[in-house]
């Protein structure tokens, strides 16, 4: 299988529209989303995708979860890549959602291990084991902050012989893992999964990142990509350093409604959240404001 889900993928953020008839008074606005995708397309990133945290995708109801999948396949056409979160508690709601991604003409899936239960080793396989059938290139996300769940380089070297599996995203935050993934798991494609440590995982060798700030800055973000991989440090340092305050948005409790916030600022739409996400409190928009204002000051 040729399609490694290398590159700058875009975790997108879900717009919404008010709507008194839909959940929490939110409906998904679809033309602003379709409109969003093709945008960080046409500023050079390779790929989007849809239903991934930073999408709310647990906030959905399972209609809208697909619509919003195939509103991005449909809105990326031949240009670029979709890679759709299938995440789901146990094997068959994932591999359910790999199918269906799938049969829209998805270019590939991003799973976590089962979410709201502390798998093991031999649940974690089976699980990536199953998503695996539905016959699309799959990237794993290795999230232990959040599934309570490790997937160490050890463990990727046995999940890396289920064909089809391709590609971890790697959001533990320990720069060493790269190293020993690659030697462990060579034929993985490794995904930088955090902004703030986006630098330092490209020059370790990751060929790939699962972003949520090119949300904000998508042409910037890929210039940074290119930089790094072409090993231009003092331009790609000058170019990160400014930017990482703000990234490190993008490794706290309160990413979604940052990431939003962060595209009102620079005159997109982000918009409100779904609950359990409320409004950011206003020592955090301050301190939030402030990273931003230093990075848009520095792309200036």
């Amino acid at each position: 299988m040729s399609e490694k889900l290398d590159g700058v993928i875009v975790a997108t953020a879900l717009p919404y529209a008010e709507d008194a008839s839909a959940p929490a008074g939110l409906r998904p606005d679809l033309d602003k989303y379709a409109e969003h995708c093709r945008w960080v397309i046409e500023n050079g990133c390779r790929g989007v995708g849809p239903n991934g945290s930073l999408g709310e995708y647990s906030s959905l109801t399972d209609d809208e979860r697909r619509a919003v999948a195939r509103t991005a396949i449909e809105a990326v056409g031949a240009d670029g890549i979709v890679v759709v979160g299938v995440h789901g508690v146990g094997a068959h709601q994932a591999r359910s959602w790999a199918e269906k991604a799938a049969e829209d003409g998805a270019h590939g899936v991003l799973c976590l291990p089962p979410t709201m239960y502390r798998a093991n080793r031999g649940e974690v396989v089976h699980h990536f084991t199953e998503v695996a059938k539905a016959g699309l290139p799959v990237m794993v996300y290795n999230n232990p902050l959040d599934t309570k769940v490790d997937l160490t380089p050890d463990l990727l070297a046995e999940i890396a012989q289920i064909e089809n599996v391709v590609a971890v995203k790697e959001f533990s935050g320990d720069v060493r893992r790269i190293l020993e993934i690659r030697e462990k798991a060579p034929e993985l494609t490794v995904v930088a999964g955090a902004d703030d440590l986006t630098l330092e995982a490209l020059l370790m060798g990751a060929t790939g990142w699962f972003a949520g700030f090119p949300n904000v800055f998508p042409a910037e973000s890929v210039r940074l990509f290119n930089l790094a991989l072409a090993g231009e440090l003092d331009e790609a340092r000058a170019l990160y350093e400014p930017l990482v305050a703000s990234f490190r948005w993008d490794s706290r409790v309160e990413f979604v409604q940052a990431i939003k916030w962060a595209m009102d600022y620079v005159g997109r739409y982000g918009g409100p959240c779904r609950p359990p996400r409320g409004p950011l409190v206003p020592e955090h928009v301050a301190q939030l404001e402030q990273d931003m204002k230093r990075a848009v000051e520095s792309l200036a």
